[in-house]
């Protein structure tokens, strides 16, 4: 039996990380074998390419080379990871995935939508996720919670503010046009509140898998 495919996506600052761990934990108390990855990156080329397209050293990547990288991490991705794990019958978690290029080569650097769902259809197949979970807060909140992790800003946190505002509302648009797959948790709320969202979605999904 084919394993499911979740996909956690939001902006910068509104806690993925801390909230990937808790989906993982949540569905492996559930009985369910989980594959934890992330794009770019979830495999050895992979992660090499993900250096590349963060380095903050990299000033003249142009838009469209940057998208063509991430779809080459990407089909690594797909080829080593998630197609086997699929097949295995794992669950697989990743942290980001094509929503986010819609979000950042599409919204923030304004690719057409078109382009890339030419090379979405080419490297996917038609494979996408069963269930996105967009953690979603305003600007001014995400933020201020990536400036107190500190650390050098890497190639996209050093862009402007009029950047992410367009990530976060092509994010929301994709929310709005694919509801059965995609679900919006205020994440600007307190954690426990985040997570019991977060708690009744999986156990809404998990009752009808």
């Amino acid at each position: 039996m084919r394993g499911c495919f979740i996909t956690l996506e939001g902006g910068e600052g509104v806690g993925k990380s801390t909230n990937l761990d808790f989906v993982r934990a949540h569905l492996t108390a559930a009985g369910k074998t989980v594959r934890v990855s992330r794009e770019p990156g979830g495999t050895a080329l992979g992660e090499r390419i993900r250096g590349l397209l963060l380095d903050r050293h990299e000033t003249g990547m142009t838009a469209d080379t940057e998208l063509l990288l991430m779809f080459a991490a990407r089909a690594q991705h797909l080829s080593e990871v998630i197609r086997p794990a699929l097949e295995r019958g794992e669950w697989v978690l990743c942290d980001r995935f094509t929503d986010a290029t819609y979000a950042y080569q599409g919204g923030g650097r304004g690719l057409p939508a078109e382009r890339i769902a030419i090379l979405e259809q080419w490297t996917q197949d038609g494979l996408r996720p069963d269930l996105t979970l967009l953690l979603d807060a305003p600007l001014d909140v995400g933020h201020g919670r990536a400036g107190a992790r500190g650390g050098e800003a890497d190639r996209f946190e050093r862009e402007e503010r009029a950047f992410f505002e367009r990530v976060r509302a092509r994010y929301l648009q994709t929310a709005r046009e694919e509801p059965a797959r995609c679900r919006v948790i205020d994440a600007a709320r307190p954690l426990a509140e985040v997570q019991a969202q977060l708690r009744e979605i999986l156990d809404a999904f998990l009752r009808n898998r």
